[in-house]
């Protein structure tokens, strides 16, 4: 019985930055062909219309617009959900307060400080953490809590959002899980553009290196990556570990 070798990335970023990479050089090669032309037959119109397509074909397998759109659709509705948990909070701090003679614990013991803060920060894994750590605690303190005001629809709001936000999560994570195992049945359309692009932007470099020496940053992958990460995050640079 024979074992199915896995195959490698024959490039050393993300999957989901190469098709960007790719978009940037396919726009410049196109931009200067006539100089590629002149430098080689091999660089016809054909070539890059080949490079073009495989360009698309990557995007379309690492980021197909139908998933991108349920995916936002999910990212909202989870921003929705953490984002309506600051009333119930606020209304469950009162009562905890209300209560601190006979439960002796805090807000902050009690976990809604910590859920605070996660929901803030839209961190859906955190806000699960800490929402089963206040359901918890309602249900260990309800006897108290009900002396004070608190009732059944205010403790449905915490578990109806846990349960939405855990569906949602999953959801996503199982997208995600299942693109990254497409993409990875799919290697070698992923290499094929990778290895095209690293012959053009080798010529291109060396088309403009003393005449046009900036231009050649366009045809520099590790200057295209690091672009494409401090586009993603709005700042920041490359720690630089990466090298052509």
């Amino acid at each position: 019985m024979t074992t199915k070798m896995k195959k490698q990335r024959s490039f050393n970023c993300k999957d989901e930055e190469l098709p960007t990479i790719g978009g940037y050089v396919n726009f410049s090669a196109n931009r200067d062909q006539a100089d590629f032309l002149a430098y080689s037959p091999v660089f016809n119109p054909e070539y890059f219309t080949l490079f073009g397509n495989r360009v698309a074909a990557v995007t379309e397998l690492v980021i197909p617009q139908g998933e991108i759109k349920a995916m936002k659709a999910i990212t909202a509705r989870l921003y929705t959900n953490m984002d309506g948990l600051t009333a119930p909070m606020d209304h469950l701090v009162g009562y905890v307060n209300l209560a601190k003679e006979k439960i002796h614990i805090s807000a902050t013991d009690f976990g809604l400080t910590a859920l605070r803060r996660k929901a803030t920060a839209k961190d859906a894994e955190g806000v699960m953490q800490y929402l089963r750590l206040v359901i918890a605690n309602i249900a260990k303190f309800r006897d108290a809590l009900v002396e004070v005001g608190f009732t059944d629809e205010l403790e449905g709001k915490f578990t109806a959002a846990l349960a939405e936000i855990n569906a949602d999560n999953q959801t996503q994570y199982e997208m995600t899980r299942n693109r990254q195992a497409i993409v990875s049945a799919n290697i070698d359309v992923l290499n094929d553009m990778f290895t095209q692009m690293m012959k053009i932007c080798d010529i291109g470099k060396r088309l403009y290196k003393e005449s046009a020496p900036r231009k050649t940053l366009e045809y520099t992958f590790a200057d295209l990556k690091r672009k494409v990460r401090n586009e993603h995050k709005g700042k920041g640079k490359d720690d630089g570990k990466d090298k052509e």
